[in-house]
C-alpha cells in the first residue's frame, strides 16, 4: 500500500497516515541510526569548521582550504584514492562601486558576476573613476518591449519565479506532519534560485542599455544577494542591487527630480583552478554509488552548503568505519564535494563528461545520492527583515528510481521523519533541462539520482550563518541517505533506475 501524495490523503489525520506507511516498512527501515554514524554535535562541528574557512569561493584561499579540509576528512574516514578533479573557472571581484541619483547616494551592492567580458573571458571592466551618468528608465516587474533604453540605466524588480506550488505536478509523495506545505504563504513563496535576472538582462543588452539597477522586491532587507553565475546568459552589463526599501526611496527621488543616476563599478575576473574532492571505498564491483554535495560558498555558507558537505563527510565516516571492520559491499562508494556551484558549474560538467559520458575511469556510476541545504525555514517579516523560524525549510527529493526503490524511499522519509519533504519525480525533467540541484548534470547523463535540496530565502546571502542550520534534521537526513544507499547497493544495477539501464545510452548527452 502506498500513498502517492499528501494530496490524496489530505482528509486523513497525519498520525493515521504515518501509521499506515510505517506498517509496510521492512525491519531495516527502523529510524535508529547505527553507532558508526556521527551524531548532531559531530556534524555541527564539521559545519562550523567549514564556516570558519568561509568565504569558500572558487579559486580563493578559502576555496582551497575547504577542498583541503574535505580531502583530509576523507582520508581520516579511510577512503582511498582521495584526489582532486580540477577544472578552469573564474573568480569575480568588484571594487570602487557606488550608486547615486543626482547628488543623493543610495546603498547598493554589485550584482554578482555582472560586467564580464564574455562566458570564458577574464579581464578588468570599469566604469571609470568617476563612473557613468545616464537617465533611468523604470520598467518595474514588466519587460522592456519597445521602450527606449539605449544608453540608459534600466531599473527593474527582480522576481523569484519558482514557488513551491510549481513543483506540485512533479510530486509523488509528501511527508508534512507540521503542515508546512499546505500553508498558502509557503506554497506561493518562491526560492531565490530561479529569477527574472537573465530574462531582463538579455533584452536590456540587446536594446543598448548602459546597465541595470535591480530592486530585490521579493527579498528581505539585504542587498548582499550573491546570485550564481548564469553560464548560458553571461551578464556583460554592469549592475547593482538595492533592497526593496531602498528601491522605494530611489523611485520616489526619481519621480521627484527626474535626475540622472551615476554608477561606479570596477570588476576583475580571473581564471582560477577549481577543485572537486573525490574519494572511494571499493566494493566487490566497480559499479559505483556516488554521494555528492558542494563545498564552495560566497558568504558564510552554513546551510549552502556546509550542511550538505558535512552530511557527505558523515556518511564517509560511517561507511569508512564499517570498512575498517571488514564489511563488504556489492558496489563501490564514491564520495565527492564539488566546486564551481556559483561560478558556472565547470567542475560538474567536466566531471560528468569524464566519469559518465566518456567513461575514462574504471568506475561505472550507477546511482547518485546528493544532499544540499539542511536549514530552517525563513520568511520576510512585515518590517522587511528576515524572520527565521524553528521549522524545517520545505524541501524536495528529486528521484528517478525504480518502483521498488521508490516505495522504499517514501518509507525511509517517513521512518526518519524528514518533515516538510516532497518526493518529486525527476524522470520528465531528465529529458527537458534537468533539475535545480547539483545532481542535474549527472541526471541528464543518464544516472539515477536521489537528490535532496531546499531553497531557503537566505541561501545566497551573508545571513546564511550557523544559527540557520536545522540541527534536529542533521542525523535523520544522514540516516535516511544511509538507508537508501544500502538499498541501492543490494539492488541489481539494471533495476536501480526507472528507465532500464540498457536504454540509458539513448538519453541526451548535451550537458553544457
Amino acid at each position: 500500500m502506498r500513498f502517492r501524495s499528501f494530496r490524496t490523503t489530505a482528509l486523513l489525520p497525519i498520525a493515521v497516515t504515518s501509521a499506515l506507511l510505517v506498517a509496510v516498512l521492512p525491519a531495516e527501515a527502523a529510524p535508529t541510526p547505527p553507532p558508526t554514524l556521527p551524531g548532531t554535535s559531530a556534524i555541527m562541528k564539521t559545519i562550523s569548521d567549514l564556516v570558519k574557512i568561509a568565504p569558500r569561493s572558487t579559486g580563493s584561499v578559502g576555496g582551497k582550504k575547504a577542498a583541503d579540509y574535505v580531502a583530509q576528512r576523507f582520508r581520516q574516514a579511510g577512503l582511498t584514492n582521495v584526489h582532486y578533479e580540477t577544472a578552469t573557472s573564474f573568480d569575480w571581484q568588484p571594487s570602487n562601486y557606488s550608486l547615486a541619483l543626482g547628488k543623493k547616494k543610495f546603498d547598493a551592492f554589485p550584482i554578482s558576476h555582472s560586467f564580464v567580458k564574455g562566458a570564458s573571458t577574464p579581464g578588468i571592466s570599469t566604469l571609470g573613476s568617476k563612473g557613468r551618468t545616464a537617465q533611468v528608465v523604470d520598467i518595474g516587474s514588466g519587460s522592456i518591449g519597445s521602450t527606449d533604453v539605449k544608453g540608459k540605466w534600466v531599473l527593474f524588480d527582480l522576481k523569484f519565479q519558482l514557488p513551491l506550488a510549481a513543483l506540485v505536478p512533479f510530486s509523488t509523495f509528501l511527508w508534512d506532519p507540521g503542515l508546512s506545505f499546505v500553508n498558502l504563504q509557503t506554497m506561493l513563496t518562491a526560492n531565490p534560485f530561479v529569477t527574472s535576472l537573465s530574462s531582463t538582462i538579455q533584452p536590456a543588452k540587446e536594446a543598448g542599455a548602459l546597465g541595470v539597477i535591480g530592486v530585490l522586491s521579493d527579498y528581505f532587507e539585504s542587498n548582499r544577494y550573491h546570485n550564481e553565475y548564469y553560464r548560458k546568459t553571461p551578464m556583460t552589463l554592469p549592475g547593482m542591487w538595492i533592497t526593496k526599501g531602498e528601491g522605494a526611496k530611489f523611485r520616489a527621488e526619481l519621480a521627484r527630480t527626474g535626475a540622472p543616476a551615476t554608477m561606479k563599478l570596477t570588476v576583475k575576473r580571473s581564471a582560477v583552478t577549481a577543485r572537486t574532492v573525490v574519494g572511494f571505498l571499493e566494493g566487490v564491483s566497480k559499479d559505483t554509488i556516488m554521494v555528492q554535495s558542494h563545498h564552495d560558498s560566497q558568504g558564510p555558507g552554513a546551510v549552502e552548503d556546509a550542511s550538505g558537505t558535512a552530511e557527505v563527510i558523515a556518511l564517509a565516516d560511517h561507511y569508512g568505519a564499517l570498512a575498517k571492520k571488514g564489511a563488504k559491499r556489492q558496489k563501490t562508494l564514491m564520495f565527492a564535494t564539488f566546486d564551481t556551484h556559483f561560478t558556472g558549474y565547470q567542475s560538474h560538467i567536466a566531471f560528468t563528461k569524464k566519469y559518465v559520458i566518456d567513461k575514462k575511469t574504471p568506475y561505472r556510476i550507477v546511482a547518485n545520492a546528493t544532499i544540499e541545504h539542511i536549514g530552517k525555514q525563513a520568511t520576510v517579516g512585515l518590517d522587511g527583515k528576515l524572520v527565521t523560524t524553528n521549522k524545517t525549510e520545505p524541501r524536495g527529493i528529486f528521484e528517478n528510481l525504480s518502483p521498488l526503490l521508490k516505495v522504499q524511499l517514501d518509507g525511509i522519509v517517513v521512518a526518519n521523519d524528514l518533515r516538510s519533504t516532497a518526493v518529486l519525480n525527476a524522470t520528465a525533467l531528465e529529458f527537458i533541462g534537468g533539475i535545480p540541484t547539483d545532481a542535474s548534470f549527472i541526471l541528464r547523463a543518464g544516472v539515477p539520482v536521489v537528490s535532496l535540496i531546499a531553497g531557503p530565502l537566505y541561501m545566497y546571502d551573508e545571513a546564511d550563518t550557523l544559527d540557520k542550520i536545522d540541527q534536529p534534521q542533521l542525523v535523520p537526513v544522514a540516516n535516511a541517505y544511509r538507508q537508501i544507499i544500502d538499498a541501492i547497493d543490494t539492488t541489481p544495477t539494471a533495476l536501480i533506475g526507472l528507465i532500464p539501464a540498457p536504454a540509458r545510452d539513448l538519453l541526451p548527452k548535451n550537458i553544457s
